[in-house]
């Protein structure tokens, strides 16, 4: 996403090539140890090292930023916990996928699209070839799950910053399977979520992972004080959750060549976004509930149903809702943060905004 560049140092871009580094000897690694079972375990983990590929790297660079900022001396070490974040991410990724049904990301097949693919050369049913795919994308997303807690076991850190990290890792992944249970329940419930319980969905799913905890674990190896943790914490806390009504908005109205995702895949599963439950209050709705929702949407459907969600306010809506969240979490950055990281912060979700503008 556009408003992921340009917003760091040099010096924190060059940080950066350590975490490829630890991303590089992981999979070395792993590879390695899948080799000597069968070559298609290595075909799987070849699988997962391609879809971790090629990212922003959004986690990694908040947690080396506000560890360097606050004044951490090891960039290794912050280099290692922020790969931590970066497999945890395309854990998530990869589960995502299989969840809303998706087979491509960035325009390429993700890892359940190459398998359904192979299954399908080799002569499978389109049925068997989706379910081959949809298997081997819970695999791939359960080794890069398990792959996170190993790298953030090997993180250098003493007993009370070593708990700390384990805490708010725990934090993340418990509330982050939370979030998306959620958002599956309530893509499947006849009513529609409230506004609340959409935001409440925005949190759990997206902020913590995304946001709090990179800037926690950031600020706790830097071995910054409770306060400054649980302010970056806060900070997290609306800037993820405008992200996701963003990252919604994209979902929908975006190009894919920009998000990496269809912009139909939100629609035909029906995902409760705040485009979809302010929509629900309005004449339009009903229209739209006819069309969203289905597995078998068509372009032209897809369409129509943003024509009717733009027409009805909900788009603007939205993004109004983001640009209030994301003035609330600059808000949360007090004089204890140091000025370079509240400044990086802010100049951050401003071009998130600016960049939702012209969606």
């Amino acid at each position: 996403m556009k408003f992921l560049d340009a917003e760091y140092t040099l010096e924190t871009d060059a940080e950066l090539g350590l975490v490829e580094d630890v991303l590089d000897h992981f999979f070395t690694d792993a590879k390695l140890r899948a080799v000597s079972v069968h070559p298609a375990y290595l075909s799987l983990w070849e699988a997962i090292e391609r879809n971790a590929a090629g990212g922003k790297r959004f986690r990694p660079r908040l947690l080396m930023l506000a560890y360097r900022q606050l004044g951490g001396p090891e960039p290794a070490a912050a280099a290692r916990l922020g790969a931590v974040y970066e497999l945890l991410h395309n854990a998530f990724l990869i589960h995502d996928d299989v969840i809303d049904r998706d087979t491509t990301r960035h325009g390429v097949p993700n890892v359940s699209g190459h398998y359904a693919n192979k299954a399908r050369r080799a002569g499978a049913s389109a049925e068997a070839a989706q379910h081959a795919g949809m298997a081997a994308g819970l695999l791939a997303g359960d080794l890069s799950l398990a792959g996170a807690y190993r790298l953030h076991e090997a993180v250098e850190a003493s007993g009370e910053v070593r708990q700390q990290l384990n805490r708010i890792l725990d934090h993340a992944v418990f509330s982050s399977i939370g979030g998306e249970l959620l958002d599956t329940e309530f893509a499947r419930a006849v009513q529609m979520p409230s506004p609340e319980e959409v935001r409440t969905v925005a949190r759990r799913k997206t902020a913590v992972y995304s946001f709090e905890a990179p800037l926690q674990a950031g600020a706790v190896l830097a071995g910054a004080t409770a306060s400054v943790a649980a302010r970056l914490a806060a900070f997290g806390r609306d800037a993820g959750i405008a992200y996701q009504i963003a990252d919604d908005v994209r979902g929908t109205f975006g190009d894919e060549a920009d998000t990496g995702k269809t912009n139909i895949g939100d629609l035909r599963e029906g995902k409760r976004t705040v485009l979809l439950s302010y929509a629900a209050t309005k004449p339009q709705w009903k229209e739209i509930s006819q069309l969203v929702g289905s597995g078998e949407l068509t372009a032209a459907e897809a369409g129509r149903i943003r024509h009717l969600l733009a027409e009805c306010g909900a788009r603007e809506h939205a993004v109004h809702l983001a640009s209030e969240h994301a003035h609330a979490a600059v808000k949360q950055l007090g004089e204890e943060i140091p000025a370079g990281l509240a400044e990086s912060l802010e100049r951050l979700l401003y071009s998130l905004i600016a960049e939702l503008h012209s969606v």
